[in-house]
């Protein structure tokens, strides 16, 4: 089979990260004070971060999808308002969300390499990898993943089409992703009858009128069928229910159609480009573990957010080498205990907040959280807790800068 290469083209040394645990989100008080995670969230940068889980979870992971820059060279904006009309984009609040910028193609594709290849190393036997990219880049993927996984191992070129404007006038409009899925052997876990689809009604109506439809082969029309490669979901921007305003976010009906295909219950599933969490807010819903990174502060506050709505206990750590930036001598910040209920005034922007009741010093246990409403942009100012000790309290911005307070 042919390779790629390019300039330089090599296995980076690995620098594993030096992790140390932050917080532990416990939703409503969910499984405090003892209850071990049901998934870890990693700020840091995902090859140091690969590199460090390596000791414990190389050939563990169950699946991994991976949505990584795509060759853009552009730079992407968040929206980090709250109740503004989505009509109106130059009113829009932003926030800086990510960079999507390379030197050239060959420093874009080593990055693709050393990671691809770590994710390998990762996978379980039966494991598969999801690489979700676009035009720019899939063609070249599709050769690095060839090399890492064999190319026997290719199972699917997925498209994801959707609808949306376009500025394009001189070609086609393009609509479509490319999800690429590669398994790490031919025993990959693939459950058919959990993402099962209804027929079009057509096809039911020329089933029930001709007994020759189908050439004499007559499906289960009752249980559905498998979906073909080809996927149409709305993009987020469609979505009220579910957009966070991180860039580039991806649906959950994608995910979850990823996630219940190629793991079980009680499976790790695996997210190194994490950006709005949707990974790991698909497979905590669905009863898997999940680990989730991001190098972003605004991505792993959006995500921590998100998590805070479900019954799952989650970890954060860090890589050492990230600045932990929290303030704690903010005098925007005014917090009143009232019995079991902790007030909170504050002129911040604030887009979360969270209460330690039994701060210790070092790791922060997240037992009471509210979370600013998207529609109509309230954030409750008030929690109800169980004083076990020292209370804390955190505020995030909408930015993903964090304010601490010791009550």
């Amino acid at each position: 089979m042919p390779t790629l290469d390019w300039n330089d083209k090599r296995l980076s040394p690995l620098s594993p990260a030096s992790l140390t645990l932050d917080s532990i989100l416990h939703p409503n008080g969910f499984g405090a004070p003892k209850r071990r995670p049901d998934g870890r969230l990693f700020h840091g940068d995902n090859f140091s971060i690969m590199a460090a889980l390596l000791p414990e979870y190389e050939g563990r992971i169950n699946l991994i999808y991976a949505d990584p820059p795509f060759f853009t060279n552009r730079k992407f904006h968040a929206r980090v308002g709250r109740g503004e009309d989505s009509r109106k984009p130059s009113n829009w609040k932003l926030a800086e969300g990510y960079h999507d910028s390379w030197a050239d193609m060959d420093s874009y594709l080593q990055f693709l390499y050393d990671r691809l290849n770590l994710m390998h190393r990762l996978l379980a036997p039966n494991g598969t990898l999801y690489l979700h990219l676009d035009w720019h880049a899939d063609s070249h993927a599709r050769l690095i993943l060839d090399e890492i996984f064999g190319a026997e191992n290719f199972v699917n070129e997925i498209i994801w089409t959707y609808h949306g404007p376009s500025p394009i006038r001189s070609a086609f409009n393009r609509k479509h992703d490319t999800i690429l899925m590669y398994a790490k052997n031919k025993e990959y876990v693939f459950n058919a009858d959990a993402v099962r689809e209804p027929y079009n009604p057509n096809t039911l109506a020329t089933f029930k009128a001709s007994r020759k439809a189908g050439f004499g082969k007559i499906p289960d029309l009752e249980r559905g069928k498998v979906p073909e490669d080809w996927w149409y979901f709305p993009v987020v921007a469609r979505l009220h229910n579910e957009r966070t305003g991180y860039p580039t976010q991806k649906p959950e009906a994608l995910l979850e159609r990823v996630i219940l295909a190629s793991s079980n219950k009680n499976d790790l599933v695996a997210d190194f480009f994490s950006g709005s969490g949707t990974t790991a807010w698909v497979a905590a819903k669905h009863g898997r573990r999940f680990i989730a990174c991001d190098e972003s502060a605004l991505a792993i506050h959006t995500t921590r957010a998100r998590l805070s709505a479900l019954r799952c206990v989650t970890s954060l750590e860090r890589d050492a080498r990230i600045k932990n930036e929290i303030e704690t001598k903010s005098k925007r910040i005014k917090v009143k205990k009232d019995g079991e209920r902790i007030l909170l005034e504050t002129s911040l922007d604030a887009d979360f907040w969270e209460v330690d009741s039994a701060w210790d010093g070092k790791i922060f246990r997240s037992v009471a959280q509210a979370r600013r409403q998207g529609r109509s942009g309230a954030l409750p100012l008030e929690l109800k807790i169980k004083p076990e000790g020292k209370i804390c309290v955190r505020v995030v911005t909408a930015e993903g800068k964090r304010f601490q307070l010791n009550v």
